[in-house]
């Protein structure tokens, strides 16, 4: 599976359903998602791919959400504590599970008697917590690391990068420099404020003129509530011929996990979801808390 398919249905302004959450649905199930579940119950982790694609979604994201080498070391002191106390396989573990994480997603893929064409978007967030761009390293460093995991990711398969809940356009823009020198299609995906402005005080408007800049292929807008993402949507319809989408969260955010709410069921989120294709939505799906069934009433818009 290419990513042709899905560039086409975009420059012919069709919908493209994307899928809803991995984690909290992992959670749903009664199953803890703290170690992602690759190795250690892939079947699991490749049964809700499945889902998703059998409820209609043409886009699988991996489920590899804050994997990476950094997320792992942050849990230590310095690298002599990291090499005292913790697991000898931490060098390489976040690349095997990124690469697990796009096997099992094609696999699913390949499993799934699926009417529609399927495409696989390696799943990436920021390199520090979301939530907090204060915390970003340096550009140098962001390119060094992105260029890490998007060269794995790209191996192991994925047809796309979806760089999701991003919070400042300058680690967007040297994301989306890596990218594009590798060789993957970039699907962009920001968080916003309750105002539709990203974490940084940044605008949608400076953001999507960087992105276009850059050559993204989407600007999405993701893991917040549909009310914020309906106040990002105003703006964004505004300021970009970029294709452009929405993934809203649903429930709460109860650390370290999350805490299911019936505020939105499947028929009032595809509502919300009818609205933002209304404004201008191309991409259609969900973030935390949604599910198969969220997607499977979703996939009616197209």
């Amino acid at each position: 599976m290419s990513y042709l398919p899905i560039k086409e249905k975009l420059a012919r302004r069709e919908t493209v359903i994307l899928d809803g959450a991995i984690g909290t649905e992992i959670l749903r199930r009664e199953v803890t998602w703290a170690d992602h579940q690759l190795m250690s119950r892939p079947e699991f982790v490749r049964t809700i791919h499945a889902d998703y694609i059998n409820a209609g979604a043409e886009i699988i994201s991996t489920n590899s959400f804050q994997l990476c080498r950094r997320a792992l070391f942050n849990h230590f002191r310095d690298e002599t504590h990291r090499r005292h106390i913790g697991a000898g396989d931490l060098d390489t573990r976040a690349n095997t599970l990124l690469a697990q994480s796009v096997k099992l997603a094609v696999e699913a893929r390949e499993q799934t008697k699926a009417k529609q064409r399927v495409a696989v978007a390696a799943a990436v967030t920021t390199l520090e917590w979301c939530f907090r761009p204060d915390l970003a390293p340096s550009d140098a460093q962001a390119r060094t690391e992105y260029r890490e995991i998007f060269q794995v990711v790209k191996d192991a398969g994925a047809d796309l990068v979806l760089l999701e809940t991003v919070n400042s356009i300058h680690e967007a823009a040297t994301a989306l420099e890596v990218a594009k020198e590798i060789g993957l299609p970039f699907w962009i995906s920001f968080v916003l404020t309750e105002k539709g402005k990203l974490f940084t005080g940044e605008t949608l408007k400076d953001a999507a003129r960087a992105m276009e800049k850059g050559g993204a292929d989407a600007m999405l807008l993701n893991c917040a509530p549909p009310d914020d993402i309906s106040a990002g949507m105003k703006q964004l319809v505004r300021t970009t011929k970029l294709p452009i989408g929405t993934y809203a969260h649903i429930g709460r955010f109860d650390p370290p996990e999350w805490l299911f709410t019936e505020e939105y069921p499947p028929s009032k989120y595809t509502a919300e979801s009818a609205r933002w294709k209304k404004m201008g939505a191309t991409i259609l799906g969900g973030c935390c808390g949604t599910t198969p069934e969220h997607i499977r009433q979703l996939s009616a818009l197209r």
